[in-house]
Order: C-alpha cells, then structure tokens, then sequence
C-alpha cells in the first residue's frame, strides 16, 4: 500500500549522536528515507549516502535555525517528518538541583522542540502533509522523585504535543507524542529487561506507517517485565 513506502520521504531527527535518535535514523535509512540528523556530535563511525549530519545545539536558537536552513536547501525544501527526540536527563532533588542545570534540562527538552517544530510546520502546511513525533517518557505521566526537572519536561512535551495535534490536523499534518518507558540509553542503570532503542525506533516507523486518516495521538509503549 502506498501509505507504506517511505522511500520517497525525507525527515530531520534531532539528537541522533547516539541512544533513541541514531537508532531511529538507521531505522529510517534502512526504508530509504533520506535524514537531516542535528545533534552535536556526529554518530561515531557511521556514514550513508542519504544521511546528512548538521552539527546542532537545540538548546541554541540561532543554532537551530541556521541547521535549519541548511536542511531546507539538501532536502530540496521537502519536510516530510520531524521527530523530536533529543533531551537530557539528570536525577538531584529539586533543592538540590541548581538553577543553571534546571534551565539547561527546559532548553533542550522543551526549547529545542519548539525551535525546530516551529520552523518546520511553515513548510508542512505548504505540502499539505507531515508526521511530528515527540518523544516524552513515561516520567511525562508520572512524577519520580529525585526527577522532577526532567519530569517536568516531559509533561511540557506531553501538553504541547496536545496542543500541537488539535493546532494541525486540518491541514493534514500528525502529531504523536511517544511516551517510553525505560530505554537502555545509559542515563540510568542498565537492565536486561529495558526497552532496546531499536525496538522504540520500530514503533517509530509503525507510527509512521500508519494510514494517511488514521492518527495516533498519545502511544505509550513499557517493557513487558521490567523488574526481572
């Protein structure tokens, strides 16, 4: 079915030196969608043919939208999919959590989204077409202690992510925000039983494989037996 074939599709990824974001961008390469990675390093030791790396501070506007232009002008100004990935974690008790590294986490997690999502909306609406995926967390629904700047992130994507599908479902662009559990990313300990992010970047293309009237707002995804 068409609505399957990504081949002819292009995407900006953010975040994707390593972890959620560069297993995403494999997964989309290996179905022939060409991908603008921004992050600030490149991956380690990987190149393809379709794969352009801008070297990106979100956390940075100006950054962003200089990588931004640069995008436009590779991708021959066609934006078929954003997924907003990058974001950063850091555990300290909310008295304990200093004011520099608070706004760093806001920056990043929330700041960045909407730098890139804003200037990538323009050209959606102009191809009457596009797919944002947000990438949240399960700690976007339920507080952690020890947690609660990057919780407090996670339940800003959560919220402009509602916003944002209400915003831009009549001018035929999705929005989804992807809420994972615990992802073997390193930022916290590691566990057998933790979702792998290949395994989080295949609902990524099963979300974006979905039928063009059909719309996956909020998907939550958990490892089946987390506690083994």
């Amino acid at each position: 079915m068409e609505q399957y074939l990504l081949n002819t599709k292009t995407a900006i990824v953010t975040g994707t030196s390593r972890g959620i974001g560069f297993a995403i961008t494999k997964a989309l390469l290996n179905l022939g969608v060409t991908v603008a990675g921004w992050s600030r390093t490149k991956p380690a030791d990987f190149s393809h043919p379709k794969y352009f790396h801008f070297e990106t501070d979100l956390a940075a506007q100006d950054s962003v939208d200089n990588s931004f232009q640069q995008t436009l002008i590779k991708l021959n100004h066609q934006i078929d999919y954003l997924i907003n990935n990058a974001g950063i974690g850091h555990n300290a008790l909310i008295e304990e959590t200093k004011p520099d590294v608070w706004r760093k986490l806001f920056d990043v997690n929330i700041h960045g989204l909407f730098y890139a999502s804003r200037l990538a909306i323009p050209v959606m609406k102009s191809q009457e077409s596009g797919h944002i995926i947000n990438i949240s967390s399960g700690a976007g629904t339920n507080g952690i202690a020890g947690m609660s700047a990057y919780c407090g992130t996670k339940y800003a994507v959560n919220g402009i992510s509602d916003s944002m599908h209400k915003e831009l479902r009549d001018f035929g662009i999705k929005v989804t925000c992807l809420s994972p559990g615990s992802v073997d990313t390193g930022f916290s300990s590691s566990n057998k039983n933790k979702i792998l992010p290949d395994e989080l970047a295949q609902s990524v293309i099963h979300i974006l494989r979905s039928p063009e009237n059909f719309h996956y707002t909020e998907v939550q995804v958990r490892p089946l037996r987390p506690n083994l």
